[in-house]
């Protein structure tokens, strides 16, 4: 017991060095704008000590409040199997309540190893008034979804406006020590900086990541030595600025003009979202420990040290921070500013990556491009196309607010209106999935939504000077998040409408009344039962087909990560003859797509894995099972039903053992075309190549299971084609003229301009085919 106990303590001290490198950048380099931007406005004319005590009293107790209390100790406690931020209370309120809108949820995702946390032992509770009218209420329901997307929407202008905050606002040290210096110079070199980091995105962090930690604790440690330095030398009594007595008189002596200057104290808390919303790659219990330990004093220090500094020297007040750096320290602290505010960058840009991957992958965003590479960590990807806006949109505001105090306002709402959301979330989540009583949960949100809002009203007064900016922007990333949930609802219901019943394939006959050639055939389809209209629409002009056909659906089920094992359902579709299968994909909304040749291979062993087993009269498999489907891979004898073997460059088995070979139906033309076109293509060498082979050593009671392994196996030698639909949607004559501006106007130039389907999906165009659809809606 007590060697465990002291892996675990190395575990977690390993997780909490590590921790700092991700989380606490942005918190970090508060120090640099909070005090300048307090007393940017009228607040200046106040230079009393009493108000400067008070303006750290209240930055003590706000980040004491939301950072230490409600975050730490409350806050990191609701997470989604070890994830956290505002997609993950989501999905626990969609789990443990009848919130969620996903159209092709079933009862076997239930199931799932991740769906129930065992913590949350009261699976069956006694539902509460709000819980019940909130199931049986569709507006509750969409109400909670609009509120967890303006969120995000919100998350993703802190995205770029975080960026442009830290990084200008360590630069402008340089006029500290240079008067002379124009503002051009500044701007130039912060955006240099900028485009910088976000050109090298694509890249990853996973070679200077070690960095990171190193460099943030050296400026944590830093940044608390110059504050006590500066306390010692400046004044010493500051300490008695703790006692929220201060807050009394600030606002006794400064009034409207204190409570203005709210917007500018937020700061100190700006980048504690991030503590819960990374949690996912670190531990509640890392957190808390270096957080309490290291970050949480070294803040309380530095900014006891600029008030003690600000109490003796008001005139430095726009440049406290820099101001008060002993001469000798001015450029190792300057060069250490930048660095923090660069990793403090990259930290947001990695979550907003985060955070559009989700809501994509409930369908309420537009296809782009997900990237992740094998040396990452898990949950590090890189999406193109919101690199670019991010940039673009960072520049704008870096060049358009030549007042850093305007580009603070927008900063400040942004970030205040995040944890305002995830306030009265976790006042749910209190309620819905711990099983707290309604007062608790009331409480909770009280509590911190009453302060959250005096602060968010006083950031509201400054919309005018920059506060603008995320409201609008979040306005429009929210329509085109409707825009493109809406469409895609519709269409998926078109689909679920005018899907073919079993009963009209059987009605076909044994040969599907088509000629069949060699290969599998993939139809992807958004369908969790029934024959897609895409499949008939294809036999109706061209009646053949390929002699194995799989119906694969690709799904997200509102957990953050489904196992491997789990990932597949697979089920038979009409008689044995008919060699039609369906294949059911489960992802969480933090997993990443696996390359298209990995999906291959996996897909038939499992399909092997489910002939196998439907044989061996498994009606119940060792899992979930969903009508005639069922979880394969947890089978004890998965992988071992075929062999595998590599295949060198010149399709030649790599393996020791002598494959059967098994040779292609296609005519030496087509091949020598198909190897021609694949060599040409991009990427192709790249690809990993196997065949299969049926095991050698095997007995078969059935003689039928062996030759529709063997009809599987030679399918795959064939090859594989994956058919989409090519979709053209319209809507009905009669239709509103608003529902016909959202489909032919908003929804069509959506999906004009993001990525196809075969590109999410990582089709290689040699073995695409699409069939033409048009939708009436």
């Amino acid at each position: 017991m007590q060697v465990d106990r002291r892996y675990q303590c190395k575990d977690v001290l390993l997780l909490a060095y590590q921790s700092f490198g991700v989380l606490f950048g942005d918190l970090t380099i508060s120090p640099l704008y909070v005090f300048k931007s307090t007393f940017s406005g009228k607040l200046s004319n106040y230079q009393s000590e009493d108000v400067i005590f008070g303006a750290l009293s209240l930055i003590f107790w706000t980040l004491t409040f939301f950072s230490l209390f409600k975050h730490v100790v409350i806050l990191l406690n609701a997470d989604d199997n070890g994830e956290g931020g505002i997609f993950a209370l989501y999905s626990l309120l969609c789990r443990h309540a009848k919130f969620s809108l996903l159209p092709n949820h079933q009862t076997s995702d239930e199931e799932l190893s991740t769906y129930h946390d065992p913590r949350y032992s009261c699976r069956n509770p006694q539902s509460s008034s709000l819980k019940k009218f909130a199931e049986r209420h569709k507006k509750a329901k969409t109400a909670l979804l609009l509120l967890v997307l303006f969120g995000t929407c919100l998350v993703m202008c802190v995205g770029f406006l975080t960026p442009a905050m830290s990084i200008r606002s360590s630069i402008e040290g340089l006029k500290d020590r240079s008067n002379n210096l124009h503002y051009g110079v500044v701007l130039v070199i912060a955006c240099l900086l900028l485009v910088g980091l976000f050109v090298l995105q694509h890249r990853g962090t996973y070679s200077v990541a070690f960095m990171f930690a190193p460099i943030v604790i050296l400026w944590s440690l830093s940044i608390a030595a110059i504050g006590l330095y500066n306390i010692l030398k400046w004044n010493p009594r500051v300490y008695k600025a703790l006692s929220p007595f201060y807050i009394y008189t600030f606002f006794r002596d400064t009034g409207y003009d204190g409570w203005i200057s709210l917007g500018g104290v937020l700061f100190c808390i700006t980048g504690t979202e991030g503590m819960f919303a990374d949690l996912g790659q670190y531990t509640a219990a890392s957190i808390r420990l270096s957080f309490v330990c290291i970050i949480y004093p070294c803040l309380v220090l530095q900014y006891m040290g600029q008030a003690a500094f600000i109490s003796k020297n008001f005139a430095a007040v726009s440049t406290s921070f820099y101001a008060s750096i002993p001469d000798g320290l001015f450029w190792p602290v300057l060069v250490m500013a930048t660095l923090a505010a660069i990793i403090a960058s990259q930290s947001i840009i990695s979550f907003t990556f985060s955070i559009v991957k989700q809501c994509y992958a409930i369908g309420c965003f537009p296809r782009v491009k997900v990237v992740h590479k094998s040396k990452w960590n898990r949950g590090q990807i890189y999406i193109p196309e919101i690199n670019w806006v991010l940039l673009i949109l960072c520049l704008a505001v870096t060049v358009g607010f030549k007042d850093i105090n305007h580009l603070g306002n927008a900063y400040g709402l942004a970030c205040m209106s995040v944890t305002f959301v995830a306030t009265w979330l976790t006042a749910l989540l209190i309620n819905f999935v711990w099983c707290q009583s309604l007062l608790l949960a009331l409480l909770f949100g009280l509590v911190f939504g009453s302060v959250e809002i005096i602060f968010l009203a006083s950031s509201f007064v400054k919309i005018p000077k920059g506060g603008w900016i995320p409201l609008i922007l979040s306005g429009i990333f929210m329509l085109v998040m409707y825009v493109w949930h809406y469409g895609s609802r519709k269409k998926y219901l078109y689909d679920l409408h005018n899907k073919v019943s079993m009963k009209q394939i059987l009605t076909v006959g044994p040969s599907l009344g088509v000629v069949r050639v060699p290969g599998i055939g993939l139809i992807f389809t958004a369908l969790v039962s029934g024959v897609p209209a895409t499949f008939t629409r294809f036999l109706t002009n061209l009646p053949t087909f390929y002699q194995v056909v799989v119906f694969v659906c690709e799904k997200t089920v509102l957990v953050p990560y489904v196992p491997q094992q789990e990932r597949y359902l697979i089920g038979r579709i009409g008689p044995k003859s008919f060699r039609m299968y369906r294949c059911i994909v489960r992802n969480g909304y933090k997993d990443v797509q696996k390359n298209e040749d990995d999906f291959e291979n996996d897909l038939v062993m499992s399909v092997a894995e489910f002939i196998q087993l439907e044989a061996e009269g498994c009606g119940t498999l060792e899992g979930s099972v969903d009508g005639r489907m069922a979880v394969v891979r947890t089978s004890e004898k998965f992988g071992k039903r075929l062999e595998i073997s590599e295949l060198e460059r010149n399709g030649e088995a790599s393996s020791s053992m002598p494959p059967t070979i098994l040779n292609s139906s296609k005519s030496l033309v087509l091949q020598h075309l198909q190897s021609t076109y694949e060599m040409e293509s991009p990427g192709y060498t790249l690809r990993r190549r196997v065949r299969f082979n049926l095991q050698q050593d095997m007995t078969y009671k059935d003689l039928n299971v062996k030759d529709e392994l063997s009809e599987l196996v030679e399918a795959k030698q064939s090859g594989v084609a994956y058919v989409l639909g090519h979709s053209h949607i319209k809507t009905k004559l009669n239709a509103p003229w608003l529902k016909r501006f959202f489909i032919h106007v908003a929804y069509s130039f959506l999906r004009k301009n993001c990525r196809a389907p075969a590109v999410v999906l990582n089709v290689p165009q040699t073995y695409l085919i699409e069939v033409g659809m048009n939708y009436y809606l």
